[in-house]
């Protein structure tokens, strides 16, 4: 197969290919669409000796994605946005839109744009198009995801041992009776955090009360209040409780506001990512910090690495930091005071 055979099958001219290919804006949208979904349907990938851009993909991966809404993924790629423009690149987003019922093939997209290289940022139900594309000969760095390509990175922040330390914290603050807020099922950081939660009370010999690790549908503020509102039927109450994000945190408080326990009071709570609304919640947000600013620039040299072939595979674990303010009730940082 090569770019003759697709100009036959789509009976189109050799150079109308040829400029579908390299992007050029002068060929109508219905052919361009035509000879794209011929490539497809074929596994055809244009030849890799056209010369590349400068631009940088970025996709939100997944059929639910955090998109430009959520404050902690908006900070990396700010500064992953300034450290690559320093570096001569430009940056390019991809939508998740299906055409005609069929996913878009993010390789193909990025082979018509003859991108430098690409970003995925971790989102929830991740699809298929994004193995192929990690798989290709495309410099690929994800964040929060794992790629396992012989041209792919990744960086995230240890989730694992981030919920130990939450953990931790909570134990020498005295509470015992410990709860947990999740994202969706499908989330595999928010499963990879729920596990160290769970191990780490295992560790130290807690008691798991299921009805008190509760999932909601993502990161997001109303996932957290509906979570919340689930733990709140049982008999018992939690004595503190991790949310796998800041919004989720924020979304539980406003629950227990209602219900007219207090924070911490009543019902301890750490967030997690540390977003600049952590410190104007009242009272204020204890969180797991990752250091927004640090992944965002180690993302853009790690890619700047790859596209430049000064590194093979490569991936990153950034190590978290516990913010203490009001919500957990250690405003003075003493710790060993028991709390039924």
């Amino acid at each position: 197969m090569n770019n003759k055979k697709i100009a036959e099958m789509a009976g189109v001219s050799l150079s109308t290919v040829s400029k579908i290919i390299n992007n050029y804006s002068d060929v109508s949208e219905e052919t361009r669409n035509r000879v794209l979904e011929i490539m497809r349907k074929t596994g055809y990938t244009p030849a890799p000796s056209l010369k590349k851009s400068n631009l940088i993909v970025v996709i939100f991966a997944g059929k639910q994605n955090v998109d430009f809404t959520h404050p902690f993924f908006n900070a990396v790629l700010n500064s992953f946005k300034k450290q690559v423009g320093s570096l001569g690149y430009d940056l390019l987003f991809l939508t998740n839109t299906k055409t005609d019922g069929e996913e878009n093939d993010y390789l193909l997209r990025c082979l018509s744009y003859q991108v430098a290289g690409c970003v995925i940022i971790s989102g929830q139900e991740i699809e298929p198009s994004i193995d192929a594309l990690d798989q290709s000969d495309i410099p690929c760095l994800g964040v929060d995801i794992k790629l396992t390509g012989k041209n792919s990175g990744y960086i995230m922040s240890d989730n694992y041992k981030l919920t130990s330390k939450v953990v931790e914290h909570f134990y020498l603050m005295g509470y015992r009776d410990l709860g947990y807020i999740g994202s969706s099922t499908s989330s595999n950081i928010s499963n990879i955090r729920e596990s160290g939660y769970r191990d780490a009370m295992d560790a130290l010999g807690l008691t798991i009360h299921p009805e008190w690790f509760v999932n909601g549908t993502d990161f997001f503020e109303q996932s957290g209040y509906h979570a919340m509102k689930k733990i709140l039927q049982a008999e018992k109450l939690p004595r503190a409780i991790f949310a796998a994000s800041d919004l989720i945190a924020i979304g539980a408080m406003r629950a227990l506001e209602e219900h007219h326990l207090k924070v911490p009071e009543d019902i301890a709570i750490i967030g997690c990512d540390d977003i600049e609304a952590c410190k104007y919640t009242k009272p204020t947000l204890t969180t797991m910090r990752q250091n927004k600013e640090k992944l965002g620039v180690l993302s853009a040299l790690m890619l700047y690495d790859l596209i430049n072939n000064q590194a093979s595979t490569s991936s990153f674990v950034v190590e978290p930091e516990l913010v203490v303010r009001d919500s957990c009730g250690n405003q003075n940082g003493s710790y060993g005071v028991y709390s039924s």
